[in-house]
């Protein structure tokens, strides 16, 4: 599965764009954050993401989950979100984006 590594100076805009293209043509990609500045522009992207694939029919999912990872020497908690698109069957509405 695809990874992206979104940091705190990530544009969260250009992050949905590549969290959409993924997510439609593979069904699933990840996220990769450290720290709250990460995370939020994560979060971010991921509504943006689901704001421009919903008019293509899709419903978009993620859940987080922490994952220890190892760097310069020591262990930091990053969070994962897998974020899920489903193409929902022709004439079925998906859930507004309000």
């Amino acid at each position: 599965m695809d990874i992206i590594r979104v940091g705190s100076k990530s544009i969260p805009s250009s992050v949905a764009m590549i969290l959409a293209r993924i997510a439609s043509n593979k069904g699933e990609v990840q996220t990769q954050t450290i720290g709250p500045g990460a995370l939020n522009q994560a979060v971010k992207a991921v509504a943006i993401a689901r704001d421009m694939m919903t008019p293509d029919g899709y419903d978009v999912y993620f859940w987080p989950e922490f994952l220890d990872v190892l760097i310069d020497d020591g262990e930091r908690t990053s969070i994962i979100m897998t974020v899920k698109a489903v193409k929902k069957p022709q004439g079925e509405p998906c859930a507004s984006s309000s």
